[in-house]
């Protein structure tokens, strides 16, 4: 990443709390607890200082973190950690457990970070690991933050899981194996080759982007022997986006793609669905990996990992997922603008 001491202009970044018994607090309140964090960007934490403080006496190494508790975004200070208390109220935290506040508390911080997001009264969105099981409620029935991000927004997008210059794309997503054969159709795929181009260029400052797109079945189908849909619909949709300029390749066996690491001749990846992309990008860096959604008209990232609640309260959670997500939103910030200024009409 990029030294950010020397800009000047601090990013406003909202960060959702994520589920309150898990290790969000504690990535969070590691990744702030280093002072040049606040060089580039002001921290504004959609929670509660109560609990903040709680998950502070767990971690006696951050002892030095004052929260600055606000009820508006727009009260937010530079170089102090702002926590937008979401209720006054007492929460019960059970560290570790998966419980229907806690549940709650994430769709409440998740929902108002995402109406300040609108109204730009934060620049770039951060969120913390939530549970998919205790999240779901009426007004929320999608599977992740992706899914209910595109639908807030209105818009397509691309999970783009993002280190350094590794980077996987998922066609489906959060979606069971037994019903990604059905969801991957012409349109489908030639939407998150086209996303996946136009981000690469937008987000990422890569001006012809090359493309590696998986195939489905072992082996990409063998020629037809083993399945027919990597040579009847991945195959034909390659040939369509190649024909427009986008310089996009496959589809390829995964497990020798993969094996001979031949990921890194491509600036990035396509999977199908979702082991077949997380599962060796979290190989190669799970630690320091970030979940990127592109497509979104604003920049939202998070770190790779979950809740860890087999870990949560015991001081053991790496925050440096967390730490590269901040990173990456200001870096994909800047992109987007230099980006947009030099492609935008000079005469309007």
């Amino acid at each position: 990443m990029e030294d950010k001491k020397n800009n000047n202009t601090r990013v406003r970044i909202g960060i959702t709390q994520g589920d309150i018994n898990g290790v969000s607090y504690e990535v969070i309140l590691k990744a702030f607890s280093d002072s040049r964090m606040y060089d580039f960007c002001t921290p504004i934490l959609y929670g509660s200082t109560k609990v903040a403080s709680y998950h502070k006496k767990l971690l006696s190494i951050h002892q030095d973190i004052a929260f600055n508790g606000i009820q508006d975004a727009h009260e937010a200070a530079d170089r102090k950690f702002n926590v937008v208390n979401l209720t006054n109220e007492e929460i019960k935290i059970d560290v570790g457990k998966l419980t229907e506040v806690a549940g709650a508390q994430s769709r409440l911080s998740l929902n108002r970070a995402c109406e300040d997001l609108k109204q730009g009264k934060i620049d770039i969105l951060v969120t913390g690991p939530i549970s998919k099981k205790n999240i779901q409620a009426p007004d929320f029935d999608f599977p992740g933050h992706t899914e209910f991000l595109s639908h807030q927004f209105g818009c397509s997008s691309l999970m783009f899981m993002v280190c350094d210059k590794f980077r996987i794309g998922i066609v489906t997503n959060h979606l069971a194996i037994k019903d990604v054969p059905e969801a991957i159709t012409h349109n489908v795929i030639y939407d998150k080759i086209m996303l996946m181009n136009e981000s690469l260029k937008r987000d990422f400052g890569i001006p012809m982007p090359k493309i590696a797109v998986m195939g489905l079945d072992p082996h990409a189908g063998d020629k037809g022997v083993i399945g027919s849909i990597d040579a009847n619909v991945i195959k034909p949709v390659i040939e369509e986006v190649q024909s427009k300029g986008v310089l996009a390749y496959g589809p390829y066996p995964s497990d020798g793609f993969f094996g001979n690491s031949d990921f890194k001749k491509f600036d990035a990846v396509l999977a199908m669905y979702h082991d077949q992309g997380l599962i060796p990008f979290k190989l190669l860096s799970f630690t320091e990996g970030v979940n990127f959604t592109a497509g979104l008209p604003y920049v939202r990232t998070s770190p790779a990992h979950g809740t860890g609640f087999d870990v949560a309260g015991k001081d053991k959670a790496s925050e440096q997922s967390f730490r590269n997500a901040v990173y990456l939103a200001c870096d994909i910030l800047r992109n987007r603008k230099e980006y947009d200024e030099l492609t935008a009409d000079p005469l309007h």
